[in-house]
């Protein structure tokens, strides 16, 4: 959908009043010509942004998987940013990190794997204790944490999630979704049985 896109532009630190345009014109233009919606930063603000990305991603690595700065600032500088990534990408790629060796990879997947059943198990306990249905669980896209986030907020059946448009549901499950049409093809499952 070209009207959502979204676009960031990175200036040097001496250009962005040059880039935004006397009140702001530049950039408003840009957006409406392109229909775009277009960001600019400074490349010292990008690097703030990126160090504090880096900052949040390491340190949940040190906690779920139990290890040192150093092995998790290495990993997420491979490209591991998740613990999912570590758990389920070949053991060769994290084999090919400096430094690591088969044990070490191994023992960070094994890690990876066993924080994220035991999360999974967690989620599923809320899910029941909320009184999420079993019927909403079984909607391709929805995860066990995204089934907690439903039930606190009373969308606890398919009916209730047939109800709400894809907006409401981005705005309940922020972050989760990659674009508006994942959420709108989960609204459309569970409004599947109106049609029937």
């Amino acid at each position: 959908d070209e009207e959502n896109k979204k676009v960031e532009v990175i200036v040097p630190d001496d250009q962005l009043s040059l880039a935004i345009g006397r009140k702001g014109q530049n950039v408003r233009l840009a957006s409406q010509v392109s229909k775009w919606e277009i960001t600019i930063l400074t490349e010292g603000a990008e690097s703030e942004r990126r160090q504090a990305e880096i900052k949040k991603e390491t340190q949940v690595l040190i906690e779920a998987l139990v290890i040192d700065d150093v092995i998790a600032h290495l990993l997420v500088s491979e490209g591991f940013k998740s613990i999912e990534a570590v758990a389920y990408v070949p053991l060769e790629e994290l084999q090919a990190i400096e430094g690591f060796d088969e044990n070490l990879a191994k023992e960070l997947k094994d890690r990876a794997i066993v924080y994220l059943e035991e999360k999974e198990e967690e989620y599923e306990k809320e899910r029941v204790q909320l009184g999420v249905s079993d019927d909403i669980k079984s909607i391709d896209g929805l995860d066990a944490e995204m089934l907690v986030i439903l039930g606190k907020n009373n969308i606890k059946t398919k009916n209730d999630l047939a109800d709400l448009s894809s907006d409401e549901l981005l705005e309940i499950l922020v972050g989760k979704f990659e674009n508006n049409e994942e959420a709108d093809k989960i609204i459309m499952k569970a409004r599947e049985s109106w049609f029937k």
